[in-house]
């Protein structure tokens, strides 16, 4: 994990100077939201976006961060808000409320990711190469920007809740997907990856998914700690895997 560490250190020393975090305030409605949009050294228009869904408990260091290496590689990225001004859990009984009832409210949901997307293709980014990726509850909004059919070219969950509601309605879609996950993540049951398969083969989906040995919940995440008995854990290799698939994954899509 230091090893890690020490490398994103420095590799983000180098990206500082090739894209600059950004604060971006939008609105839903009366909502005031707080996104973070990441623009590359040559911001060229019609280069690709990618939108970043954050963990539960709102935007953190792991998503700017993950924002910043993008824009380093070329790309516009943004983070979006989810829960808005006034609204960020204080600790996890809240983020478990909050991610709970986006998770419960789908529609909201959506609507909150097309919220940020817009303001992704208005920092420059070519609507017609954006891919969405989401950590842990951004997992399961990447998952849920292809259910609602939102205008993207892939998604991307890592470490991500995959279960919906079976009695939902299935609709095709086009987007290709990714799915990053902790062979040992006691967070999500054996059934959700069954019922995915389901979903994703009525769908016609274009998708894949890679387990990572020893991994559990949040393993790209370095504050997340070390301790698997707790369940949430980072994990150098699948952390450094999962984002070479990732950029595998871009390349291809993109």
């Amino acid at each position: 994990m230091k090893k890690y560490a020490i490398a994103l250190a420095a590799c983000l020393v180098f990206v500082v100077s090739q894209a600059q975090l950004k604060p971006v305030a939008y609105t839903d409605a009366a909502q005031k939201l707080n996104g973070v949009a990441a623009i590359p050294s040559k911001s060229l228009k019609n280069k690709p976006g990618i939108l970043i869904l954050p963990a539960w408990k709102g935007i953190d260091n792991h998503a700017r961060e993950s924002a910043t290496a993008l824009a380093a590689l070329g790309y516009y990225a943004f983070v979006a808000d989810i829960y808005g001004e006034g609204n960020y859990p204080a600790n996890t009984d809240e983020a478990g409320k909050r991610s709970g009832y986006y998770k419960k409210h789908y529609d909201q949901y959506q609507h909150r990711i097309q919220l940020a997307l817009d303001q992704l293709i208005k920092s420059g980014a070519n609507p017609d190469k954006i891919v969405v990726i989401g950590y842990c509850f951004g997992g399961t909004g990447a998952l849920e920007a292809v259910r609602g059919q939102l205008a993207v070219k892939g998604a991307v969950s890592f470490h991500g809740g995959l279960g919906r509601d079976t009695a939902r309605p299935i609709t095709p879609f086009t987007a290709k997907v990714l799915v990053c996950h902790g062979a040992d993540d006691p967070f999500v049951p054996e059934q959700d990856i069954v019922e995915l398969r389901k979903e994703f083969k009525a769908a016609y989906a274009d998708w894949q998914m890679v387990y990572y040995a020893d991994a559990v919940h949040s393993f790209t995440d370095p504050d997340a700690g070390n301790n698997l008995k707790s369940g949430a854990a980072y994990n150098d290799n699948a952390a450094k895997r999962s984002w070479q698939h990732l950029l595998v994954f871009l390349k291809e899509v993109l």
